[in-house]
């Protein structure tokens, strides 16, 4: 299982974070490969899944600085994607922005009752840049995945589920993800 933290508790992903992801998402893929790693869970704590990007860190940037950002963003998320074994994103809290992108890049969701998504770029004229964009409207069709982003909108993890956003519902999604990699 692979766990985000952050000393504030909402896990946002900081370069540094995404970096030492992309560590450990490597060393877990020589596991799965050898067959030693059935599955990998992701999650945060009970309030965060995560909450996205560090807006004050990437705010500082410059231009070359946050191009490269964005493109070890992309990077995380494409291993996420590609990795060799199912991932399963357990999603307690709010899963917003960046962390909605890294939930995209999981092969399958399961969300507890207090889960809420949403990509809120647009009311900060921001846009992601970590394959949110092409991963969502593949879930929940264009129209849906335009107004999430366009308006902002925090989706409810009743109306997640029901767009298919989410699948499976769980008081608990750890265990639920342990029970889906156990079968």
């Amino acid at each position: 299982m692979l766990q985000l933290v952050s000393p504030d508790g909402t896990n946002k992903l900081t370069r540094a974070r995404i970096a030492a992801l992309m560590d450990v998402v490597r060393e877990l893929r020589v596991e799965a490969e050898c067959a030693r790693l059935k599955g990998l869970i992701i999650t945060g704590n009970q309030k965060f899944f995560s909450a996205g990007a560090d807006l004050n860190e990437v705010s500082r940037l410059s231009g070359p600085d946050a191009f490269d950002s964005s493109h070890a963003g992309q990077a995380l998320m494409l291993a996420v994607d590609r990795f060799p074994a199912p991932v399963v994103a357990a999603i307690r809290g709010y899963c917003m922005g960046g962390g909605m992108d890294l939930a995209l890049a999981c092969d399958y969701r399961i969300a507890a009752p207090n889960a809420v998504f949403g990509h809120r770029g647009a009311s900060l004229g921001v846009m992601t840049g970590w394959g949110g964009t092409q991963r969502l409207p593949r879930l929940v069709g264009k129209a849906r995945a335009m107004q999430m982003f366009l308006l902002a909108e925090m989706v409810p993890v009743e109306e997640a589920l029901r767009i298919g956003l989410v699948d499976q519902l769980a008081e608990d999604p750890v265990s639920a993800a342990v029970d889906r990699l156990n079968r």
